[in-house]
């Protein structure tokens, strides 16, 4: 019984070869990483707003890429967090960030409330949908290297990460793509630039646990 035994455990570890340890360092400068080349393409294919060039940019717009910027680090430190799971780890910290940005599309609907285009007619939805399909386009690169880690790891909630994963993607696209964009309009930034988020995180929320299932 003990020869049987030691061969039955032989034969399960005789395949095994050593697995290279997933450090959450390794994970966010990946994250960090894809947000310098996302940026980098912004300013080759686009071009850099002027007040930025100048080293003045508006404080709305120091407001909102600071806000996205959060978000997305949030985003992206939970969801990395989610590829190592471990007993007693709090995923919750993201949502403050999530509540802040939060306010910029409210800050929309209260400003726009009184306007008859809302932002959403003629050129300005033109110029905020190309805004829309920009940012998110952009963040594929933070999307797929998000999807890459967790398919490396083992989330014990493949939706909310997912979810997690789709909110940094779009937090940090839109992040680059306001390097180039130049509305400065609280209405524009909250529909349109928070869009990208949405539209984002509903990507990642059911595309992604798919592709993570183990």
């Amino acid at each position: 019984m003990n020869r049987d035994t030691n061969m039955l455990i032989a034969d399960l570890v005789g395949d095994l070869k050593p697995v290279r340890p997933m450090k959450f360092s390794s994970g966010m400068a990946l994250a960090l990483g894809g947000l310098g080349v996302t940026v980098a393409l912004v300013g080759l294919l686009f071009g850099i707003r002027p007040d930025v060039l100048a080293g003045d940019p508006k404080p709305i717009f120091v407001l909102a890429t600071g806000l996205f910027f959060l978000l997305g680090l949030a985003a992206s430190v939970t969801a990395i967090m989610m590829g190592r799971p471990r007993v007693g780890s709090d995923h919750s910290g993201w949502k403050w960030a999530a509540a802040m940005t939060a306010l910029l599309p409210l800050a929309a609907l209260v400003s726009g409330a009184g306007r008859l285009d809302f932002g959403v007619t003629g050129i300005q939805a033109a110029n905020g949908f190309d805004c829309l399909i920009a940012g998110s386009g952009l963040g594929m690169l933070t999307f797929l290297v998000l999807v890459l880690w967790l398919r490396r790891g083992a989330p014990t909630s493949p939706e909310r990460a997912g979810l997690l994963a789709g909110i940094a993607a779009g937090s940090f696209g839109i992040f680059a793509f306001s390097f180039h964009c130049a509305y400065n309009d609280i209405v524009h930034i909250g529909i349109w630039h928070g869009g990208v988020v949405a539209v984002s995180a509903l990507l990642g929320r059911i595309v992604i646990p798919r592709l993570i299932r183990w």
